[in-house]
């Protein structure tokens, strides 16, 4: 089922799906609520599966030409509401980590636990501002289909590119249908966006971190080496993938999360 609700003056889509504990699912740049459903279809077989279109991506609005992790941690919270959540599991991918991680900064109250996809909680390295700020140079001249593919095909590891030709596929329609303005807005909000390492460290929520062994964005070696994971916190490293895990590797997927939702503390 697919709903909305209004978020200082635009629209948030999300889709709802199976019952039980929910979880919400965030989506990473150049991503939307869809690139989830193959996980989705696993686990709402047991839980309340709510996928987010983040503000600028899918069917959700643009506010500005920055969105920041706050404010887009305030929609997440505005879909919580509305879905009639009080306490949820977060599970974010990449940016959706990003905005995870705001999200229990600001709104711990509102958690059981949450779940980071290839994602970290560190800011934008100088390296990482620039190939941003070239992105968004490429997207303002109205270019951004010579952009995505390249983007999209770096997301899954070398070895899985011919057997997974359909999943790549997918994945390069739904980042073709973002809009320009909401590519720069949430690239803006990501070079803006300060550390959450220590609130990752301070471990005052379960964790559970999944990594790709073959990540070409993000490796799992320098996860563990900058970061100091609390007691509360287990690391994954999924062997046979690169950036999108819950893609490449689906049904381990889902039964980490599942193994991680039973065991928490409602």
């Amino acid at each position: 089922m697919i709903r909305s609700v209004q978020f200082e003056g635009i629209t948030v889509s999300y889709r709802v799906t199976g019952s039980g504990r929910p979880v919400v699912l965030l989506h990473g740049y150049l991503e939307a609520a869809g690139v989830w459903e193959p996980l989705t279809e696993r686990l709402e077989k047991e839980f309340r599966v709510i996928s987010v279109d983040l503000p600028g991506h899918g069917d959700s609005g643009v506010k500005s030409e920055c969105h920041t992790m706050e404010f887009l941690a305030g929609a997440v919270r505005a879909v919580v509401s509305d879905a009639g959540e009080e306490r949820v599991v977060l599970a974010g991918h990449s940016l959706g980590g990003y905005v995870a991680l705001a999200f229990v900064e600001l709104y711990p109250g509102l958690l059981a636990g949450y779940v980071l996809f290839h994602s970290h909680p560190h800011a934008d390295t100088a390296e990482a501002v620039s190939r941003r700020k070239r992105e968004i140079a490429v997207v303002a001249a109205g270019r951004k289909n010579i952009m995505y593919p390249g983007n999209v095909s770096m997301m899954f590891a070398k070895k899985n590119l011919g057997s997974m030709a359909g999943a790549l596929e997918r994945v390069k329609l739904i980042a073709s249908r973002n809009p320009g303005e909401g590519i720069i807005a949430l690239l803006n909000g990501m070079i803006a966006r300060p550390s959450r390492q220590l609130v990752l460290e301070e471990g005052r929520l379960p964790l559970l971190w999944v990594l790709g062994r073959d990540d070409l964005y993000f490796s799992p070696g320098k996860a563990l080496r900058e970061t100091k994971l609390p007691e509360n916190a287990e690391v994954v490293i999924l062997e046979n993938s690169g950036h999108l895990g819950f893609i490449e590797e689906t049904q381990r997927s889902a039964e980490l999360l599942t193994v991680f939702i039973r065991k928490l503390k409602w």
